[in-house]
């Protein structure tokens, strides 16, 4: 699932119509998922050229686009886990997602960087999934709690980093971010 549905403050417009390489975020991030899995889903505007889904209310953040992505999953007989990608990562590569959907552990598979999880370019495993809805009742909006769970397989460099760099992790939420990757808007 790749989640579109951000606010951008920061960079003061979508990033995820922001063209790298002659395309969209959006639409790269979506052309390198679908080449990954067998159902691809946007949770957003529908700026991926994907199938795409709203989270409720619209803007309420990764966990509840997370919850609403699961049950537009589950609609279409997908029980399973399902890859979460953040509609901001311009470097993200089929490889790496390749790795994640490949990886031999039960349940969710985080990478980190530098000892921070990236919740938000993973493989998150069913039961996680179907809890993102329970949490949301509870009014938990972070994702913290998924890097904390003891049957969570948290990934560093040394497993990932022969399939994809750090800068495959960057998002882009400022102007500033944009010159760091050299991306001209």
């Amino acid at each position: 699932m790749l989640l579109t549905g951000g606010a951008s403050r920061r960079m003061g417009r979508d990033k995820t119509l922001l063209v790298v390489d002659g395309l969209a975020i959006a639409r790269r991030s979506a052309d390198v998922l679908a080449r990954v899995v067998a159902t691809a889903i946007e949770v957003g505007p529908g700026h991926s050229g994907l199938a795409a889904t709203r989270e409720d209310p619209p803007g309420g953040g990764p966990l509840a686009a997370i919850a609403a992505g699961r049950q537009w999953l589950r609609a279409r007989g997908h029980d399973g886990p399902a890859l979460v990608l953040a509609g901001d990562l311009p470097a993200v590569s089929e490889a790496l997602l390749a790795f994640l959907v490949e990886y031999e552990a039960p349940g969710t598979v985080l990478p980190t960087v530098d000892g921070r999880v990236q919740p938000l370019l993973a493989r998150w495993g069913a039961r996680d999934l179907d809890g993102a809805s329970g949490y949301l009742e509870r009014g938990v909006r972070s994702l913290r709690h998924l890097g904390e769970q003891a049957d969570v397989t948290l990934l560093d460099e040394s497993l990932w980093g022969h399939v994809a760099s750090r800068d495959t992790f960057d998002d882009v939420d400022t102007p500033e971010d944009l010159a760091h990757h050299g991306i001209v808007p």
